[in-house]
C-alpha cells in the first residue's frame, strides 16, 4: 500500500480543523449598549472520505507502483440556539429547525392565518357597530 492515501486523508483532516474550531460552535459573545450578553451556538457535521489504489506499472524496472487517488472533506456549520445572558441569569433561545414538507409549512403556517382571520373578522364587527 502506498504511503500517499494516509498522507492525502491526514492533510484533509488537518484542512478541516483549521475551518472549524471552538468559535465555530460557541461563537464568539456579544455585549449589547444595555449589558445583555449573546452568545451563538451551533451544530458542527464534518464529512470525509478518500480513496486511492497502486497501480501495476508498465515499466519492469520501476521500484514503486504509481498511486492514484483523492481525498476531500466537507464542514457544514448549523446555528442552534443563542445564550442570552441578562442580570446573573442565562436563558436559551432555540432556533426552530426549517419546516421540510409542505405539511410541516403549513401548520406553521396556521396559527398566523388563524391570528389574520380573527382580525379580519373583528373589524368587520366593529363596522357593523358603527
Amino acid at each position: 500500500m502506498s504511503k500517499n492515501l494516509p498522507n492525502m486523508l491526514e492533510n484533509t483532516i488537518a484542512k478541516i480543523r483549521e475551518m472549524v474550531d471552538v468559535n465555530s460552535v460557541v461563537g464568539t459573545p456579544i455585549t449589547t449598549a444595555d449589558g445583555v450578553t449573546i452568545i451563538p451556538v451551533s451544530k458542527i457535521s464534518v464529512g470525509v472520505g478518500g480513496g486511492g489504489s497502486d497501480y501495476v506499472s508498465k515499466n519492469p524496472n520501476r521500484q514503486e507502483n504509481p498511486f492514484g487517488g483523492g481525498a476531500g472533506g466537507g464542514v457544514k456549520v448549523t446555528p442552534v440556539a443563542f445564550l442570552v445572558v441578562k442580570d446573573g441569569s442565562v436563558r436559551v433561545l432555540p432556533i426552530p429547525a426549517p419546516a421540510n414538507t409542505t405539511a410541516d409549512r403549513i401548520v406553521e403556517q396556521v396559527p398566523d392565518l388563524l391570528d389574520k382571520v380573527a382580525d379580519f373578522i373583528n373589524s368587520r364587527m366593529e363596522k357593523k357597530e358603527e
